[in-house]
């Protein structure tokens, strides 16, 4: 388990991922994000995310970032956000391995990411799931999944 305190966002994250799981999101490229309208209509968009060993960085460049629907839904209030990482490493054996990720959305900073300098929200944690990190082959029965619980506590 990760500890860090962000000295600017006055709070500090114990964030629960295992050092596999870690790993696993450094060696993705791609993350499927979540967020919902104002109005309730959920959207889902497939990204490059970031994650920094405490937080999950969205966003990009150029100026239409700015106004696309996860910033527009997450700055009109609705700052809960999903993220999925995943792949399929074999189909025979069947393969797979994910981590769903339940969060809080920041509204976006400008800064330096990973498809170049733009802007990106900070996703705090809440709650995760993963699935099969050690990439076994499916049994009989699906995956057992691993529940964590990420803590954020005031400074």
């Amino acid at each position: 388990m990760a500890a860090s305190c962000s000295i600017g966002f006055r709070r500090c994250i114990r964030v629960s991922f295992t050092e596999e799981e870690i790993a696993y999101l450094r060696s993705q490229p791609l993350a499927r994000v979540a967020s919902v309208s104002p109005d309730g209509q959920p959207d889902v968009v497939p990204l490059a995310f970031e994650f920094d060993g405490t937080f999950f960085w969205v966003g990009g460049t150029g100026p239409a970032v700015a106004n696309t629907r996860k910033f527009r839904n997450v700055q009109g209030g609705n700052r809960n956000i999903a993220l999925v990482i995943d792949d399929l490493v074999s189909l025979d054996p069947f393969i797979a391995r994910s981590i769903r990720v339940y969060g809080h959305a920041e509204p976006p900073i400008e800064r330096d990411g990973l498809v170049g300098p733009g802007l990106y929200m900070r996703v705090t944690p809440t709650v995760s799931w993963s699935w099969n990190m050690a990439g076994v082959p499916c049994g009989r029965t699906w995956y057992e999944p691993r529940k964590a619980l990420h803590q954020i506590t005031p400074t």
